[in-house]
């Protein structure tokens, strides 16, 4: 069988806004769990108007609770915007979740 992926920037749609983008991440995250994809990733951006994924680690959390079988993480951490233990320590505490 072959594995399956996703990889989503919660993009933010014309007329939407950050809110009704994140709602649609968790819908499609949903929906890629119910079809049995592996795993979902999350790709993490900054000071881009149209997605909604800087916080990835905050993303990472919501989608985890709200799917039942798929693996959330991160398709990257732009580590020059972030302290590495800071980092180490989010991941941690969302493995540890």
């Amino acid at each position: 069988m072959t594995a399956f992926s996703v990889l989503d920037l919660s993009p933010i749609v014309e007329g939407g806004d950050a809110r009704r983008a994140l709602l649609e991440t968790t819908a499609f995250a949903r929906a890629a769990d119910r079809l049995g994809f592996t795993r979902f990733w999350l790709a993490e951006h900054h000071n881009m108007p149209g997605i909604a994924s800087a916080a990835t680690a905050v993303v990472i959390g919501q989608i985890a609770g709200a799917t039942e079988r798929i693996r959330v993480g991160s398709g990257g951490v732009m580590l020059p915007n972030h302290p590495p233990l800071v980092i180490a320590e989010q991941f941690g505490t969302l493995e540890a979740l």
